[in-house]
């Protein structure tokens, strides 16, 4: 089975690292004319550089960036709403201002590129957005409330938005990647296992002991996601739509999704 994106435009939003980054690799080396985005001018032109891409700095998280993206860049085939910031806190402690920045990044972000580009696609008969989703989504870490209720909103958002283009020839979809080894995820991984254990060791100590229900027993390798995504990008899931596809290691102890 071949993934071929030839012709097609993509856009990530935060995809200078991590997830963002092999998903916008496996994306243009399946022939997608490829846009990256992150807040750091330098950052986004290396990547893009080392990519073979273009790229796109600004701050989507909010309106501003937002706009500039869709001014820079007014009609793609392929939308990937990556960008998500997450952060350890006791639920009791977070405050307001926290909790109204993690729903302009993780959630308002994805929701003004989605309504830029949705009706271009519509028009076009054709289009394919995606709203990274989390684990957290389903089962929410009780180290991370505020992470995982922005990523149960994209859940409701994605199903909505693909009710809104039933029958256009657009598909809309979230994906529920499990524990990934991301810069940021092994940060965190450092933050609750400590620094005296090797990489190896660590991971699979963390997620034993904070993602018990993972079926690898290891944090999942970002181009693992990107597979899907390039997946659900293409012609080939024609009829996935409005679904919640998970990619999470047998993380979330559910039969369906």
């Amino acid at each position: 089975m071949d993934i071929d994106l030839s012709g097609r435009t993509a856009f990530i939003s935060g995809s200078t690292q991590g997830i963002g980054r092999a998903i916008a690799a496996k994306l243009a080396g399946a022939g997608a004319a490829v846009t990256i985005n992150g807040r750091d001018e330098a950052k986004v032109a290396a990547v893009a550089s080392e990519l073979g891409v273009s790229g796109i700095a600004a701050d989507v998280g909010t309106a501003e960036g937002a706009r500039k993206v869709l001014d820079q860049l007014p009609a793609v085939d392929i939308l990937v709403n990556n960008l998500g910031i997450f952060a350890p806190a006791p639920v009791l402690e977070i405050d307001d201002d926290t909790w109204q920045r993690f729903w302009d990044v993780n959630v308002m972000s994805a929701i003004r590129l989605t309504r830029g580009y949705l009706p271009g696609m519509v028009e076009r008969g054709h289009g394919r957005v995606q709203f990274m989703a989390s684990d957290s989504a389903v089962v929410i870490p009780e180290e991370m409330v505020h992470y995982g209720v922005t990523k149960t909103a994209l859940l409701g958002v994605s199903r909505g938005f693909a009710k809104a283009v039933k029958g256009s020839g657009v598909t809309v979809n979230s994906v529920i990647a499990g524990p990934t080894h991301t810069e940021g995820v092994e940060d965190f991984v450092r933050e609750l296992v400590g620094d005296d254990l090797d990489w190896d060791d660590a991971q699979r100590k963390f997620v034993a002991e904070h993602r018990p229900n993972s079926l690898l027993g290891r944090l999942i390798e970002p181009d693992e996601i990107a597979n899907l995504v390039a997946y659900l990008s293409s012609d080939l899931a024609s009829a996935t739509t409005g679904g919640a596809v998970r990619v999470d290691g047998g993380y979330v102890d559910h039969i369906l999704p």
